[in-house]
């Protein structure tokens, strides 16, 4: 029984051991991120961006679709989602493999501006310690918008006013219910979803986004039907 005992408490050290390297890994990781460019300056830089778009210019239907397909907690948390990570866990041990990150719209600006796609450990212990610097740092406005003027829409378009322009000829404030509800859906697989290049699939994937939005309470049923008329 002792025996046992000491094999498990070696274990454990071990896995402890392991995991504190690990973490300074992606804390080193996170440092280096931030001293080759501060959160000062790709908000400087964001903002200086003749594409820019601010959260005030956004109509509030496209915001609201954005959180609720891509982090319904957002104006809730710090950076992290615990309950979201849990959540992708617990599915990606069922199904056997990666099929949901868990990433917030803050980890996923940390992910954009700063970290590559490589999926390692220390990598996205890096980018949970850029996200909560992050929060820190700037408003859940500040934050939406570095999201927004900073993701790809398909087709060429690098942020929500080339896309806005490009899909739709209008400026994003511009945007119809129906337009807003469209476009937020795009980012998730942009090269499947793109209006231009599978127009059906980015209609199933826009009306997920309406389910998810009445799921989440940012929309009833009937404002649901209401904006799919507008495509009429």
């Amino acid at each position: 029984m002792k025996r046992i005992r000491r094999i498990l408490v070696g274990m454990l050290l071990i896995i402890v051991c392991a995991g504190g390297f690990v973490a300074g890994k992606g804390y080193r990781m996170y440092q280096e991120a931030l001293e080759e460019k501060s959160l000062v300056q790709i908000r400087k830089e964001t903002v200086e961006d003749e594409n820019f778009v601010s959260a005030e210019q956004l109509p509030d239907i496209y915001k609201k679709a954005v959180v609720s397909v891509e982090d319904k907690r957002f104006y809730r948390h710090k950076g992290i989602d615990p309950i979201g990570i849990a959540r992708a866990f617990y599915h990606n041990i069922r199904a056997r493999k990666l099929l949901e990150g868990g990433s917030t719209i803050t980890q996923q600006v940390a992910k954009n501006f700063y970290f590559d796609m490589d999926q390692t450990v220390e990598r996205k212990i890096a980018e949970i310690f850029m996200a909560i610097a992050m929060e820190k740092e700037f408003t859940k406005e500040e934050i939406l918008e570095l999201y927004v003027n900073h993701i790809y829409f398909g087709d060429g378009y690098d942020c929500v006013r080339e896309a806005s322009l490009g899909y739709f000829q209008k400026e994003p404030g511009q945007m119809n219910d129906y337009e807003s509800t469209l476009l937020a859906g795009i980012p998730n697989a942009p090269s499947v979803y793109a209006p231009t290049k599978n127009p059906e699939l980015a209609k199933q994937r826009q009306q997920q986004v309406l389910e998810t939005m009445v799921k989440n309470e940012m929309l009833t049923e009937e404002e649901q039907k209401e904006i799919l008329t507008q495509a009429e």
